[in-house]
């Protein structure tokens, strides 16, 4: 079993959402933490915050959830909003209550928009985070496009020439792999993350993004098997696709 910090236990389950500090006392008073197999009665103990503390843990009859560096993937669905304070659906809606009260919270790491579906990975490690976003970390992202009217035959051409320029920018947008399906269906792999850039640079080229869906971060690739809203652990082989892959998709 590896170290961690240790906390205390009545600061550790509140941090993960299982209430106030005193809440938590009544629990451990009443047997409801268990230990390898113990109760802890003592809410004020300090707390070894190992990786396989899930394992071991039992709060009011559950396994204990995960400790800080959760990080999770999500197939987005259509309609829901990546924020915590917009209106209407948001994707942390998808999550269990509880953890929508973890400190430090999960965030997602960069965005889809309302109408994009698709692979979205979310952490509560700030570290994770940055490096995934990080321009030096260059992770690739591929998505899936469907169109509104058929390609003219110059666009892999545009994209690929680092030359592209969007409207109200000055700075040329990076390569971007572009492969054809049929007319009407392409995917892009795209070494940025720009404001709707998949969106905008199709209608720089004169056409329109009818649905997009990304399917692919780094080496990751959306599980066939997750359906849209649902959501898995990442392992630590996920974490190393994601930031361990080949620059082109």
């Amino acid at each position: 079993m590896s170290k961690g910090p240790s906390l205390r236990l009545d600061r550790l389950l509140a941090n993960l959402g299982y209430g106030s500090r005193r809440e938590i006392g009544l629990l451990a008073k009443g047997g409801l933490i268990v230990l390898d197999g113990a109760p802890l009665r003592d809410a004020n103990q300090r707390i070894a915050v190992t990786p396989d503390l899930s394992g071991r843990m039992v709060v009011d009859g559950d396994p204990l959830d995960p400790p800080p560096g959760l990080a999770l993937m999500m197939h987005k669905p259509l309609g829901v909003t990546c924020s915590h304070k917009e209106a209407g659906p948001l994707v942390y809606g998808l999550l269990p209550e509880r953890w929508r009260r973890r400190d430090p919270a999960l965030s997602t790491i960069g965005r889809l928009d309302k109408e994009t579906s698709g692979l979205l990975l979310l952490t509560d490690d700030g570290a994770l985070l940055h490096k995934v976003i990080s321009p030096k970390s260059n992770v690739a992202k591929r998505y899936r496009v469907a169109l509104d009217r058929p390609l003219k035959g110059d666009e892999g051409m545009v994209l690929g020439s680092g030359a592209m320029l969007l409207d109200g920018e000055d700075k040329p947008l990076l390569p971007v792999e572009m492969e054809v399906e049929d007319e009407t269906h392409v995917t892009v792999t795209l070494h940025e993350g720009r404001y709707h850039q998949v969106r905008r640079m199709f209608a720089a080229l004169g056409n329109h993004v009818a649905a997009l869906h990304r399917d692919r971060i780094g080496g990751l690739t959306l599980p066939a098997d997750l359906e849209a809203g649902a959501y898995r652990i990442l392992t630590e082989a996920d974490i190393r696709a994601v930031l361990d892959a080949p620059s082109a998709a």
